[in-house]
């Protein structure tokens, strides 16, 4: 997969589009926890079985996991600006439909189209690192990040305030009208980003993967209804690998893949994306298990005696203060690197649910709770794209972060079921109605305690932040910024395009080419003729240049983790030079 620019630069990103874009990853967010106020009245909403029921969440989860990924590729191919506004006009026809229906199947259909809007957050973190400035990109990933959480968190409480003044429907009103505002202000505030990568859309690797995915996530989220050790479960698992292993040998074999396996496999994203799925697992618990504790009657023993609304607001710190998290982060990891924040934002999440086993008595104690597993989920989760970011070419990041996305929504599809099963396993039954106990709590409490453990071990397999001994530039635009961050990886090629005259040329296409004969890189010539390309691995490659009225030139040159200056000069067609 290759990087380009689109013929029109993109102008200076706007104070507004870091909002405007975090505004459209926490309306995306919302979908996920709209319906978790209403979650026990489903069957008799919509007149069916509780088993039928949850596909409306089901559908959601599915939709997203499949979405999410794919968007990321058509927006490094196609435009992130423009699959942004996609996946926000699919999730407001998904809640219209959602909004004029009490049918079972029409709702089902209605959330499924919500589920595609997954995909904005990788591709508002793609556009955040196409269009801003090298100081300003970490804050803003890291609120873009965090949007899930905080649009997860805010969601509660107002969802339960309407579930309990109003119709459920319109609760999907609400959500259409905040997604239609999310594209107005797109349209109005974000540029498009002027960064692509060449090739085709794999079609054959979406529907591949596609269908791995929904075989392995449906399992995770109807066993409890189907029977963990049943032949449907079981069968479905072992489908899912077969289709993922012959998916991702075909993957290995197609140019322009829809995820490059060798891109994942490299330690930094693929310790990244693990330590993902431990983040995801720790986040869900908490919104499975307070919101129940808090309000559970106070004739258990236990239980707290808060309303639905009191039980969201006391839940809705966790958000919150994932938002807040966000200017910390980005000063840790300006100091320490992302790296030692992830490890940080870890700890904070153990030390929050080991206070938790202790804590469960009050409901402030629950309000501290939430601030804490708040602060150390959001430094988590603002790590992770920093991360990937840092370990992908640009012409990947939509897509790298559209996988990374999907990681930790099997994190939390992991967490529902693991815990959905251990609070249904330890629940009492009183009067025919299966209470969950205080055991069951704690017990999930610790299932998040491990999963961060687990998350810590794979973070420090993260390679650490290489010092540079070369001075820090600042960016004062967007073009400035890309050559600055590939000036600051010393991990690439730059040099000028000349003409017959030896004057510049410029937009000139300047590609990489490995060793394979594989397209690794491309851009286009500046004004004064430069070029920047950054060299993804070690080893020899050819920078090859091409422009109208010039004869192509290539050049042989070997990267050894040092830039090399590779003038091109087009009066000589077809000579190779040594570098």
């Amino acid at each position: 997969m290759t990087q380009t620019t689109t013929d029109r630069p993109a102008g200076r990103a706007s104070g507004a589009v870091v909002p405007v874009l975090a505004f459209a990853g926490i309306v995306v967010a919302v979908m996920q926890t709209l319906l978790v106020p209403v979650i026990k009245d489903l069957p008799q909403l919509l007149d069916t079985a509780p088993s039928n029921a949850t596909w409306v969440l089901t559908s959601t989860l599915l939709s997203g996991a499949v979405a999410t990924p794919i968007m990321g590729r058509l927006g490094d191919l196609y435009g992130k600006r423009r699959m942004l506004i996609l996946s926000l006009a699919v999730m407001v026809v998904g809640a219209l439909v959602s909004a004029l229906t009490s049918d079972l199947l029409l709702m089902i259909t209605g959330r499924t189209l919500q589920g595609f809007a997954m995909g904005a957050i990788p591709l508002g973190i793609g556009l955040m690192r196409d269009m801003l400035p090298r100081e300003k990109l970490g804050s803003a990933m890291a609120l873009m990040s965090s949007s899930i959480g905080v649009g997860g968190g805010l969601a509660l409480p107002a969802a339960a305030l309407v579930a309990q003044h109003s119709d459920w429907h319109t609760l999907y009103y609400g959500a259409a009208g905040l997604g239609l505002l999310a594209i107005a202000l797109t349209l109005l505030v974000v540029p498009e980003s002027p960064m692509r990568a060449e090739g085709t859309f794999d079609l054959p690797g979406a529907i591949g993967l596609s269908a791995g995915l929904v075989l392995f996530l449906l399992p995770i989220t109807k066993g409890s209804d189907w029977g963990w050790a049943s032949g449907t479960t079981l069968g479905l698992f072992a489908a899912s690998a077969v289709v993922l292993v012959l998916w991702g040998v075909m993957e290995l074999r197609v140019k322009a893949p829809l995820v490059d396996l060798r891109t994942t496999a490299r330690p930094a994203v693929l310790f990244t994306n693990l330590a993902s799925i431990m983040v995801g697992v720790s986040f869900y618990v908490v919104s499975l298990v307070l919101p129940q504790l808090l309000q559970l009657p106070k004739s258990t023993g236990y239980g707290l005696g808060q309303s639905m609304v009191v039980a969201g607001l006391l839940v809705a710190p966790l958000g919150l203060t994932m938002m807040f998290t966000a200017p910390v982060y980005a000063r840790l990891s300006a100091k320490y690197g992302p790296k030692v924040t992830l490890i940080l934002g870890l700890l904070i999440i153990a030390i929050g649910y080991g206070a938790g086993l202790g804590l469960m008595s009050a409901a402030w104690q629950s309000l501290v709770i939430s601030v804490l597993l708040g602060a150390g989920i959001g430094l988590a989760y603002s790590s992770l794209p920093a991360l990937i970011v840092g370990a992908v070419p640009a012409s990947e990041t939509g897509a790298a972060n559209g996988l990374n996305t999907l990681m930790r929504s099997i994190g939390t599809s992991v967490s529902s079921a693991v815990i959905g099963m251990v609070l249904a396993n330890t629940a009492n039954n009183v009067g025919g109605v299966e209470i969950p106990t205080m055991h069951g709590f704690r017990v999930s409490f610790l299932i998040a305690t491990g999963a961060v453990a687990v998350g810590l071990l794979l973070a420090l397999f993260l390679p650490g932040r290489r010092p540079s001994n070369k001075p820090q530039l600042r960016a004062s635009s967007e073009e400035d910024a890309a050559l600055e961050r590939a000036e600051q990886v010393l991990r690439g090629f730059r040099g000028r395009v000349l003409g017959a005259d030896g004057s510049p040329v410029a937009r000139a296409k300047v590609t990489l080419i490995d060793r394979r004969g594989r397209q690794a890189g491309a851009t286009l010539s500046a004004e004064d003729g430069s070029y920047a390309l950054i060299v993804p691995d070690r080893g020899s490659y050819v920078v090859a240049a091409r422009a109208t009225g010039h004869g192509p030139l290539a050049s042989s040159a070997t990267h050894a983790g040092d830039e090399r200056p590779v003038d091109l000069d087009l009066s000589l067609p077809g000579e190779t030079v040594s570098a």
